[in-house]
């Protein structure tokens, strides 16, 4: 993340500076005329680029600022600000809360990965001076902002990797970093697997030459309650195994581990903030790779749960290692309520575009609370079905259930399909599931960041557990 300071006083003019302004009220004196002139209203998150010395990004709060528009105007101008690497925020007039969201905005709009390149290198923000009169306050309220932006941009950092470096043996030891942050961190190899039966995981990471992980991270909080389970999906790459993808497109699939990344970014911002309440995430990592020990449709898999699955399709390998990870989250750890997030379906993206993602459960207060976290923080949600149909169509002559429907229409409701076989290893606690294909990554820029990797779902988790869990059942 950027480095960010607070001073008194007002910026000077070696620096770029962005100038907040609300819509619908005077501009300030020294660019009110090249406002007024450029008919700029003000309009949430537009920028208006007044070049000269200095150089201000005049960005737009809409009419009624909220800390919601506030991020998203901080990225706007972070993202206009183009090849500089410092900039200034003139904050005199805002509240601090305003204050502290521009700052996060600006820290979520200049994220950037330049690590693999080897020339041409572009230069970026790397820092941030806050000019506001009441810094301690602006500092407290962006301390308070600050971990949940950490956590998002954690999240892209290993969304972005590819899956070369970010195998699954690495993937696991970056985890084993959060142990610095006061997060245990267990990770579970294939012996281990083998010896307990993860039949779903090991089954979709057999054709990979580098084995599946299950790991654990548990904050252990200080309040005397069951905790919070988050499970993610982290599957590094995804062929789709025998049944294999079409190879347009197929690079994205480095991304189908962004649910847990997702998770881990919120584990970070938790442990951050040192949320009192008890959170345990545990991520089911592996490749869906071809060899000679990939998994085949028509196999009968045993899961850790005992329950037995007829493959369908191995490129449904989602919802066979969330099986597991799920499973073992409920008989481990025994949690107040589950939440999933996982990259799962081509089928909620044809719902929904790329709009919002999928959310099933079968829990209405859980699902309402995860919905407004979502929007608290530029995370959307939509609720989805999971109706009695979408139960029969798992139904198997051979096993327990199926995979995913037998039926070969492009019309099917997978992503329901999925959603209804993962209930299945849930029982009645109360769970939530968020199927994110589609808001893991962006084609373009973005409201809260450039184009790539979004973070989606991290700062989500994050604020669920403040709005939930962080009281005494």
């Amino acid at each position: 993340m950027i480095a960010v300071e607070f001073r008194r006083g007002a910026p000077g003019a070696e620096r770029v500076c962005i100038l907040p302004i609300v819509q619908g009220v005077v501009p300030p004196e020294p660019v009110a005329a090249a406002v007024n002139a450029a008919r700029f209203t003000g309009a949430a998150g537009k920028v208006l680029d007044l070049v000269g010395a200095p150089r201000r990004l005049v960005v737009g709060l809409g009419p009624l600022p909220s800390a919601r528009e506030a991020e998203r105007a901080g990225a706007a101008a972070a993202l206009a600000a183009g090849a500089v690497s410092e900039v200034a925020l003139a904050g005199e007039g805002f509240a601090p809360e305003i204050v502290a969201a521009l700052a996060a905005g600006v820290a979520l709009g200049a994220w950037h990965f330049d690590e693999l390149r080897s020339r041409d290198v572009p230069r970026r923000i790397e820092r941030l001076i806050v000019h506001t009169p009441d810094v301690e306050a602006a500092e407290d309220a962006f301390a308070a902002l600050a971990p949940g932006v950490a956590g998002c941009l954690l999240a892209r950092d290993l969304v972005i990797e590819p899956a070369n470096r970010l195998t699954t043996r690495r993937f696991a030891k970056r985890l084993r970093a959060f142990e610095e942050e006061g997060i245990e961190v267990t990770v579970h190899g294939r012996t281990w697997l083998k010896r307990h039966g993860f039949g779903g995981l090991l089954a979709v990471g057999g054709g990979s030459e580098t084995p599946p992980r299950l790991v654990v991270l548990r904050w252990r909080g200080v309040l005397p309650a069951p905790p919070v389970a988050f499970v993610g999906k982290g599957i590094v790459f995804d062929t789709g195994g025998i049944c294999i993808k079409p190879a347009a497109g197929m690079e994205a699939m480095r991304a189908d581990m962004a649910g847990a990344a997702a998770c881990a970014g919120a584990m970070l911002a938790l442990a951050r903030r040192k949320s009192p309440a008890p959170v345990v995430a545990v991520l089911a990592i592996a490749e869906n790779a071809t060899g000679a020990s990939s998994y085949r449709p028509g196999d009968i898999i045993r899961t850790a749960s005992r329950r037995t699955v007829e493959v369908i399709d191995t490129d449904a390998e989602g919802r066979m290692v969330l099986a597991d990870a799920l499973h073992h989250a409920i008989a481990a750890f025994r949690p107040r309520a589950v939440i999933d997030l996982a990259t799962l379906t081509g089928s909620i993206i044809t719902a929904l575009g790329h709009h919002r993602a999928g959310l099933f459960g079968n829990d209405a207060a859980l699902m309402a609370s995860l919905a407004a976290a979502g929007e608290a923080v530029g995370e959307p949600f939509w609720p989805m079905p999971i109706g009695a149909r979408h139960r029969e169509d798992l139904a198997s002559d051979v096993a327990d259930l199926k995979q995913c429907s037998s039926e070969t229409s492009r019309l099917l409701p997978d992503a329901c399909h999925a959603a209804a076989f993962l209930r299945e290893f849930v029982g009645e606690r109360p769970w939530a599931h968020g199927d994110i294909a589609g808001m893991d990554t962006a084609d373009a820029p973005h409201a809260l960041g450039p184009a790539g990797p979004t973070g989606f779902g991290a700062r989500m988790l994050d604020r669920l557990v403040a709005m939930r869990f962080e009281a005494e059942p």
